[in-house]
Order: structure tokens, then C-alpha cells, then sequence
């Protein structure tokens, strides 16, 4: 399901070194306004420089819009809320996936696909037990993942005319591998025999549950943090062509296949400016109590310090008003915490700052709001999820965005291999020294 820019018949204008280049004005659905620069380079010899993108459109797509000045954030056109509130995560997968969400018999169809590959190869259990005990879970996870090409072959090579039911049964096994991947990581780490998948479980119940049941302790699923789980995954479910998301569709642009693709994103989520935020959250929090500060001074030696200290889980990159993320997860962190009936010295802190900086006119002025990887490393705390845990609980969330943007570039007739230009800064031309010349054969 593939739209296309509006052209308006309007053109902008470019005159570089006598030339004059009519630039055709696009719009989109939402009325953003795009200069195709397609012809720049072919017509003035020039390329455009912009450092981290800020102002280039790498594609055209269907799947999300996003208005960071609004705080607007909507997949396929229905509103994120909504979805939080009245969908499940794997329901909002297959929106993502497929255009549309599903009726019926589409959602039972999907849900019986998800069971039947929710298991993983036995063989690869044996890599598990090779990792070093200390092995970072998402390292396990891109591994692993890439590591899938190998065991389920059939959509390892690029052909054009795959038809939908492979893509869908590729896309359901890696949502419920991936699943299964991470509960087995973290039992891993810990050193406790792994949980396999229960098919009388739903999506997040089952991932819940190989977390942390052991044979000794069944896991008591409570429905709220169920219920906190599906939201969390539908708030990070895709949002539009950010580091990872960007990843996928590069590598995918050289026709390698999902698995590939995904690792790609998996690796790019990885860095703390990215998913690796509200891990950066918990060590802040850690650190403050640590020191002995009081969260008043920690603020007050965040705004002397002009850039250089950082408070983690305020403010984005994109939105310039409350994160439309953060009021919905807030709500789940709310009902959390009291079902739990959590004591934790963390979380108290974490409370306290976000009522300092929220009346503090230094962070407001600024937008700088708590974001969605403010609560939900919160919760995840809340939950039992451990700090290095919280990157792969992304990427689980994360997958059917990745999954999306990957099948419909692979299915935009334009899209071709992405090869950004740059501007050398280098040495010119120059020759090797007689001294520099090796007499060696």
C-alpha cells in the first residue's frame, strides 16, 4: 500500500554560476512541502550538504507521520492514542505490515501464524551457549537474528516476485522469534534454564512469562502490566525514518534480505542516542543516588553546565511540544506501579525530577519535556526487566516498523540502491617519496 507525492505544478528556483534550475514543488498527504533535487547534481555538477539529514527526505512513505511541532504521531493515519488505547501490539503489527488493520479472520490467521513460528530451530539453542557470560543481549540479538537467514532460507535472496504469503510468514516469524530470542538472552545472562513459548498465551503474556518463570516459580501474569507491555511496543512500533528505521531501509536498498535488514537496525538501535536512551536514564538515576545529591542540585548543575551535562529522557530530537508518547505511557506507568506495589528508591528519584524540571522555565522554554524513554524505563524497572534488557524490549517493539519500511521500499519501483554522495576534504593528488617505496618483493 504505496502512495505518492502531490506535484503542484509549482517550481522553486536555483541559480548556481549563471545556471537557473527549476526544482518541482511535492507535497504529501499532510501537506509537507518537498524540493525534488533529483536533477541537481546532473544539471549544476553540485550536491547538497546536510549534516544528519535535517532537512532531506530519503524517501516517500505511507506507514507514519509525524508533526514534531504539533506532537503528532500516527500510524497509517490512525492516531497513536487510539491505537495505545483500544489495540493489541500484534494487531498494530499487522497494520503496519499490511496497510490495514485486520478483521477477523485476518487476525486470527495472523495470531495462528505467530504461534506456529514462535519456537526456534533446536540447533540453535548451541549459540546460545557459546556467548560469554557477560555477553550484552543485543549483541545475542542481532547475532541471532541475522543468524535466521541460514535456518529459514526461503526469504534469504532478493526475488521481486515473492508473493505476500511468504512475506507475511517471513515477517511472523521474525516478530516471534525475535520474541523468543530475547527471554532466552536474558536467561542466559542470569544463568536459568530457558522458558520455551506457550501456545495458549497471547503475544506479550508469552514473552512475559519465558522472562521470568522458572521451574521453581511459576510467573504470575497480571493483565496491567500485560496491558503496559502492548502499549509500550505499540509506542515504539515505528516512527518514521529515525537511525534504525534509516539502517533498514540503506541496507535493504543492496536487496539483502529481513534478516539482514533487521540486524542492520538492530545494531543502529543499539547506540545510546537512540534506543539506548532509557538505559541512559536508569544510569542517571543510579548516579544520583549514588553521589548523594539531591536531584534539586543535579538539575541545577545540568543547566550550568551548557551542554555538557545532559538530563536523559527530556526532550527530542524531533518533538518541540510534550512527547504524545509520554502522556499515554505516563498512564501506564501509573497503573503499574500501583498494582505492583513497587518501593524503589529509583523510581522516587525519577518522580521528583520530573516534577523539578517540569516547573523549572530553563527546561520548559526549551521543550524539554520527559519523553517516552523517561516512563518507559520506569516501568521496565518496575517490571523486573533489567537495564540492559531495555534496548532489546525496544527492538521487540520496534520489529513490525522495521518489517514495514523494509517491504514497502523493496516494493517502491523508484527505490534504488542508496548511495549518499559527500564533499572531500582531503589531500589532492600527490606521489610517493623515493623513501616511501618499499625494496621488499
Amino acid at each position: 500500500m504505496n502512495t505518492h507525492s502531490t506535484d503542484t505544478g509549482e517550481t522553486a528556483e536555483l541559480t548556481f554560476r549563471g545556471k537557473t534550475l527549476s526544482l518541482p514543488v511535492l507535497t504529501g498527504s499532510e501537506g509537507e512541502v518537498a524540493l525534488d533535487i533529483a536533477n541537481l547534481r546532473k544539471a549544476t555538477g553540485a550536491v547538497t550538504r546536510d549534516y544528519g539529514y535535517l532537512n532531506t527526505g530519503s524517501c516517500e512513505s505511507a506507514i507514519t507521520f509525524l508533526d514534531g511541532e504539533k506532537g503528532i504521531l500516527r500510524y497509517r493515519g490512525y492516531p497513536v492514542e487510539e491505537l495505545a488505547e483500544k489495540s493489541r501490539f500484534v494487531e498494530v503489527a499487522y497494520l503496519l505490515i499490511n496497510g490495514h488493520m485486520p478483521d477477523a479472520n485476518e487476525r486470527r490467521q495472523w495470531s495462528s501464524l505467530l504461534n506456529q513460528h514462535s519456537m526456534m530451530h533446536e540447533d540453535m539453542r548451541h549459540f546460545f551457549y557459546r556467548y560469554p557470560e557477560r555477553a550484552h543481549p543485543m549483541a545475542i540479538l542481532s547475532a541471532m537474528v541475522v543468524s535466521l537467514s541460514t535456518f529459514y532460507p526461503e526469504l534469504s535472496q532478493h526475488r521481486p516476485d515473492e508473493p505476500e504469503e511468504a512475506i507475511n510468514i517471513a515477517a511472523t516469524r521474525l516478530m516471534s522469534k525475535l520474541r523468543t530470542i530475547a527471554a532466552f538472552s536474558y536467561k542466559k545472562s542470569i544463568g536459568e534454564p530457558f522458558v520455551y513459548p506457550r501456545h495458549d498465551l497471547k503475544y506479550c503474556a508469552n514473552f512475559l512469562n519465558m522472562m521470568f518463570s522458572s521451574p521453581v516459580c511459576p510467573y504470575d501474569i497480571k493483565p496491567e502490566v500485560v496491558q503496559a507491555l502492548n502499549v509500550l511496543l505499540i509506542l515504539h512500533a515505528d516512527h518514521e525514518q529515525n537511525c534504525s528505521t534509516s539502517a533498514v531501509r540503506l541496507v535493504g536498498s543492496a536487496r539483502v534480505n529481513l534478516y539482514a535488514s533487521v540486524a542492520a537496525g538492530i545494531c543502529a538501535l543499539w547506540g545510546p542516542l537512540h534506543g539506548g536512551a532509557n538505559q541512559m536514564v536508569i544510569d542517571m538515576l543510579e548516579d544520583i543516588l549514588a553521589s548523594g545529591r539531591s536531584v534539586k542540585d543535579y538539575v541545577e548543575s545540568v543547566k550550568a553546565s551548557k551542554g555538557k551535562e545532559l538530563l536523559y529522557g527530556f526532550g527530542h530530537r524531533v518533538y518541540k511540544t510534550y512527547d504524545p508518547r509520554a502522556k499515554i505511557i505516563k498512564r501506564s506507568c501509573d497503573s503499574v506501579l500501583k498494582v505492583l506495589n513497587v518501593n524503589d528508591p529509583l523510581l522516587d528519584l525519577a518522580f521528583e525530577l520530573e516534577e523539578i524540571a517540569m516547573r523549572d522555565d530553563y527546561f520548559v522554554s526549551r521543550n524539554l519535556y520527559p519523553n517516552v524513554d523517561f516512563y518507559s524505563g520506569i516501568i521496565y524497572r518496575a517490571i523486573g526487566i533489567p537495564k540492559e534488557m531495555f534496548t532489546v524490549m525496544f527492538a521487540l517493539g520496534r520489529l513490525p516498523g522495521w518489517i514495514a519500511q523494509w517491504k514497502e521500499a523493496r516494493e517502491d519501483p523508484r527505490f534504488k540502491l542508496q548511495r549518499p554522495r559527500q564533499i572531500y576534504t582531503g589531500p589532492r593528488i600527490r606521489h610517493l617519496e623515493p623513501e616511501h617505496i618499499s625494496s621488499e618483493a
